[in-house]
């Protein structure tokens, strides 16, 4: 029975694969992310909106979740 040392190639034979260039992976749509920040703050917006239509109360609610929620992550960001 072979242990899995013996199993396993020599560090000389295993080669790394080159990762390809950043800027040429056509998976990445570079130059988007502003405009889905715009969408998702929009989104946000009409969601507030739509639910300060129907109770005052709950868009203070969801309004002072997403402020708190700001500074706490900005807090931990920049300490």
């Amino acid at each position: 029975m072979k242990s899995l040392a013996q199993e396993l190639p020599s560090p000389s034979t295993i080669q790394e694969t080159p990762i390809p260039n950043k800027n040429q992976d056509p998976l990445i749509a570079h130059g988007l992310q502003k405009e889905q920040y715009v969408g998702i703050v929009g989104l946000l917006i009409a969601l507030v909106a739509a639910v300060g239509f129907f109770s005052r109360r709950f868009e203070y609610a969801i309004l002072f979740a997403l402020v708190l929620s700001a500074i706490i992550i900005a807090f931990f960001l920049f300490v």
